[in-house]
């Protein structure tokens, strides 16, 4: 790699760095899929690394990558609402559907650079983002409350990440998970006197917080044709955001969720490949996401320790993709994946906030690649709208009544590669 590359490469990751809006996502708030090839296959790269960002998901994958730069954006155009229905003790005084459109999409960036150090160790980094719960409500949807409402929360990663290839084809990998996360929140004053901090509860502009945590996997070719993945990324533990004490469980605690997970990807034919994983999600184990609203209307205050959340629940994933060699220049791709409900329907009156109610996502992509080894690839998502009815989750302290919530997604990116040695 020439200093003008290494100059080009610099260069891109510090654009990324400070312009970087990390990704609205689709299994929960947490992306799909990393690198748009993984993202043209549903998702999979536990035991298929197509690019340089298959290290966010699994640092293993790293050695096998060899030497690569890839840089890509993302456009992320969801449709999320809800809707008040037999408010005010019946009188629907509060009734009606409300868009959460007011910011219609996103551009999400995502840069990877790996480089072989020798025949067995490799490093490499990755730059990429979490996010998803995002609403903007022109109107606000809380019993007539005045001006607007919603959240933005957006989690960026930088992931440093190291590799060692023990044996013959079997790599083990570890990364540092540097995270930058923002958080806003407008229009939810009128929980106000439920809050152990009124003043950093609502409209107290964006606040971020910093955190650490890390990760580690396995790869292995247990056969020319299979070839299995695994990796545990820890929880990410960060600063509290101070400007939403009084929203937050422990006074603005927000810890990035630990996830798990396993890959396979065998070689159906010469040209034909199949990569599955199956991952885990541990929402609940943040109390701030997934300590349930219920407690709010027993008397335990909003940002107390153990205090009210989202109630989310843990989720399981699953994602399937195939990948078609047409010839040396052209890879066709196509994947599922699904995921299990995070947001219940008695915890939809808090998620009209955060609707992260998708599951099922249907994706295609195509990379060409020149002789030379410049990769231009690109993908497309489509999520289905989904519904959540909480059927009696506006408790009677608040007039009663039922929320339906809905969010469907269209995603579309690009990428640009180079192989930049064997």
């Amino acid at each position: 790699m020439n200093r003008k590359t290494y100059e080009v490469a610099g260069g891109a990751a510090l654009a990324l760095l400070v312009l970087a809006a990390p990704a609205q996502a689709t299994n929960g708030y947490f992306e799909n899929g990393y690198g748009v090839q993984s993202q043209g296959l549903g998702g999979a790269a536990i035991a298929y690394p197509k690019d340089a960002l298959a290290i966010a998901t699994n640092p293993a994958t790293l050695s096998a990558l060899g030497e690569r730069f890839d840089i890509g954006a993302e456009v992320f155009i969801p449709s999320r609402g809800a809707e008040l229905t037999d408010t005010a003790n019946g009188f629907g005084v509060f009734d009606g559907s409300f868009s959460g459109n007011g910011k219609s999409s996103f551009v999400i960036p995502q840069i990877g650079y790996t480089h072989r150090l020798n025949d067995q160790w490799s490093v490499g980094i990755a730059v990429y983002g979490n996010g998803g719960m995002n609403t903007s409500y022109s109107t606000n949807p809380y019993f007539g409350s005045p001006g607007t409402a919603g959240v933005n929360l957006s989690q960026l990663f930088v992931s440093p990440t190291i590799s060692y290839e023990f044996a013959k084809g079997h790599t083990i990998g570890a990364s540092v998970k540097i995270i930058d996360q923002f958080f806003d929140a407008r229009g939810v004053g009128l929980f106000g006197g439920y809050s152990s901090n009124a003043g950093a509860l609502s409209d107290r502009g964006k606040d971020s917080a910093y955190g650490v945590g890390a990760s580690v996997g396995y790869f292995g070719q247990w056969t020319p044709d299979l070839s299995v993945g695994a990796f545990w990324q820890s929880k990410g533990y960060t600063e509290k955001f101070q400007k939403y004490a009084g929203l937050f469980e422990g006074q603005g605690s927000f810890d990035v969720p630990s996830t798990y997970g396993i890959g396979v990807a065998y070689k159906v034919t010469q040209d034909l490949d199949l990569a599955v994983d199956l991952t885990r999600i541990e929402y609940a184990d943040v109390g701030a996401v997934g300590n349930s609203i219920s407690s709010l209307f027993l008397g335990k205050q909003l940002g107390t320790d153990n205090g009210p959340g989202f109630g989310w629940e843990n989720v399981t994933t699953i994602k399937a993709g195939l990948n078609y060699r047409i010839n040396p220049q052209w890879q066709v791709r196509g994947g599922w994946a699904y995921n299990t409900q995070p947001v219940q329907g008695d915890e939809a009156l808090f998620n009209i906030l955060a609707p992260g109610v998708v599951q099922h996502h249907f994706t295609a992509g195509a990379t060409w690649t020149t002789p030379a080894g410049f990769d231009v690839s690109g993908f497309a998502l489509y999520a289905p709208r989904t519904e959540v009815t909480g059927n009696g989750a506006i408790p009677t302290s608040f007039g009663g009544g039922n929320v339906k919530l809905h969010l469907s997604e269209v995603s579309v990116g690009v990428a640009l590669g180079w192989k930049l040695g064997d």
